[in-house]
């Protein structure tokens, strides 16, 4: 990762010569944690590829992960248009959390857990919740889970479950099932969306693809 040499000139370092950052999963968007860096811990962040951050209250530098294991690998590093907040996207090893939460973002004002709760109100906000779920249940691995099993068992259990759920879409459709067809597509969507999570790419990066295709120019004979 480069960064331009007066980067930190960029950068409006409050009184402490901190800087507060907000670290999103660079896959589901989910905000995970929010920390503080300094000019050192910011150039060894962009030195590692890794998040390195000042403790206010140990005084001292700390790597995200580094006696946990829950490390974040970044993949971009921005500043606000003052200079006076970064943004940085990382690809997330395990919880964010101290508490062992995937995102410190898991409670609303009235201190209610809402990590599972709809924050989409749109026609693909299913998706969205999807693919966040998803990247929680990736990073947690609660016992007993569905998703934990697979990713678990790796990637050859996942691409056997994609191969079943499109044969059962198929004949589903050959059958002229709507309702079973409509279940067994949303069987295949989900178990898609661990796939792409497991070999690390974004839903969104998807969506691209078909953005691409559809703005393709139509070749004429």
């Amino acid at each position: 990762m480069t960064a331009p040499i007066d980067l930190e000139k960029q950068i409006a370092w409050n009184a402490d010569g901190l800087v507060p950052a907000i670290i999103q999963d660079a896959m589901s968007k989910e905000v995970l944690m929010l920390a503080y860096m300094n000019k050192e811990s910011l150039q060894k962040s962009l030195q590692t590829g890794q998040t390195w951050f000042w403790s206010r209250s140990r005084n001292e530098l700390w790597n995200k992960g580094a006696t946990s294991g829950h490390t974040q690998q970044i993949e971009s590093l921005q500043y606000d248009c003052d200079g006076d907040t970064l943004l940085v996207k990382v690809r997330q090893q395990g919880p964010a959390c101290h508490t062992g939460a995937y995102s410190c973002f898991y409670r609303d004002a009235s201190g209610e857990v809402v990590a599972d709760k709809p924050d989409v109100e749109d026609r693909f906000g299913p998706l969205s919740r999807l693919e966040a779920t998803i990247a929680q249940r990736d990073a947690e691995r609660p016992e007993g889970a569905y998703t934990t099993y697979l990713f678990e068992k790796g990637v050859d259990k996942i691409l056997k479950k994609i191969g079943e759920e499109s044969a059962e879409v198929i004949i589903a459709g050959k059958n002229r099932d709507g309702a079973e067809l409509r279940c067994e597509a949303a069987d295949l969507i989900f178990h898609l969306m661990v796939l792409l999570r497991e070999q690390g790419i974004p839903f969104d990066d998807v969506l691209q693809e078909l953005e691409f295709r559809h703005r393709k120019p139509i070749k004429k004979d």
